[in-house]
């Protein structure tokens, strides 16, 4: 399937003469990387209620868990994680608006699923390690990208450019023998003008719930062109990931006798004895392209354009029994004259898809005397 989304949107903003001097020298420098989401970000004085959340403090707390267990602390904000970790697959409630109805952008590019509206994190493991900041706006807020923003928005801006040259590596580790592993570089600005800096991660973890094991492989890597009016950056990242089944429920009277028990894979072998399939997983692969080019064309006016291609493949494989044939459109099977219409079997179930976006912005500021 393919999806295109195409976005225009103009903002503008009326400031004070006094505080002209500041904001000229605040787009000059602008962190030109604020421009990819400024036309969907609000400031401290709007009536907008939002928490903005910088990079310094996602990492106090950035063990390998995924960005909505991150948040968890944010008024309004609660979190699940199937495995019972934070680790795979997780969501985010806002005001009590489940993920369909919280619209995430990444650059200003929509991130939500084109089809569920859902958000999957667990396609993007370790992506906090490269996020520059983020803004949660609860309730209706300033996102152009249709009903997912009912309930709130949450903008993130990946990492900026790097003036200085750096290299790190990062090893935690945690209960149900979760670890992450990673490795970041940046050549810091080349020539004033040039830099390259990516990043490698890999995280694994048990979970808490029976068999809710992940093995999570992500990357980050960027380039970008920078001089007083002009940024270009260009960003390939994506993740891999292998999640054992956990998002079944059970009942209440199963939670008071066994906490951990996950029913994904059961099965009955030929001798009554009950097993669970040691393959009933998801597997699934995401990267994503995506192209800026911010521009100070004068005092006033600054522009960004973007473009974004995200592709995604993978599948989740399942032991089924007693399955119809019908079903499946196999013909029944005689046998010494017994019919057989009903087998057990393991299937997978493949998705791919194509997902292309083109967003303009353009941001005016004028002088009030």
């Amino acid at each position: 399937m393919k999806k295109l989304l195409c976005t225009v949107a103009l903002s503008l903003m009326l400031v004070n003469l006094n505080a002209q001097e500041k904001i000229q020298d605040t787009i000059k420098t602008q962190t030109l990387d604020e421009v990819l989401v400024k036309s969907i970000r609000v400031d401290t004085d709007s009536p907008i209620t939002h928490s903005n959340v910088d990079k310094e403090e996602l990492a106090k707390t950035n063990l390998g868990q995924d960005i909505p267990v991150l948040l968890n602390y944010l008024p309004s904000v609660v979190t699940t994680s199937d495995a019972g970790a934070g680790i795979g697959y997780t969501y985010i409630r806002v005001r009590g608006s489940d993920a369909s109805r919280v619209n995430i952008t990444i650059n200003g590019i929509p991130y939500n699923d084109s089809e569920s509206q859902g958000t999957f994190w667990v396609n993007m493991p370790d992506f906090a390690s490269s996020i520059e900041n983020l803004q949660l706006q609860r309730g209706v807020g300033t996102s152009t990208n249709g009903s997912g923003s009912f309930g709130a928005s949450l903008n993130i801006l990946s990492d900026g450019v790097s003036d200085n040259a750096f290299s790190e590596i990062g090893i935690a580790g945690g209960s149900f023998n979760s670890q992450k592993y990673n490795v970041k570089f940046s050549t810091g600005l080349l020539n004033d003008h040039f830099e390259v800096s990516g990043r490698l991660s890999k995280i694994t973890s048990d979970g808490y719930i029976d068999r809710a094991s992940s093995d999570l492989k992500s990357y980050f890597l960027q380039g970008a062109f920078i001089n007083d009016n002009t940024l270009i950056k260009a960003l390939v990242f994506g993740g891999k990931e292998k999640t054992y089944q956990a998002w079944y429920g059970i009942d209440a009277e199963t939670l008071e006798i066994d906490r951990t028990y996950n029913p994904a894979g059961i099965y009955t072998d030929d001798d009554g004895n009950v097993k669970f399939y040691d393959n009933e997983t998801d597997n699934y692969s995401q990267d994503h392209y995506q192209l800026f080019w911010n521009q100070k064309i004068n005092n006033n006016w600054t522009t960004n354009l973007g473009l974004n291609y995200t592709y995604g493949r993978g599948y989740y494989e399942q032991y089924k029994e007693g399955e119809d044939f019908e079903f499946y459109d196999f013909e029944p099977i005689e046998i010494g004259g017994e019919v057989i219409n009903t087998t057990d079997l393991i299937r997978r179930r493949w998705l791919d898809n194509d997902f292309y976006v083109i967003n303009a912005n353009a941001n005016y500021v004028k002088k009030i005397i």
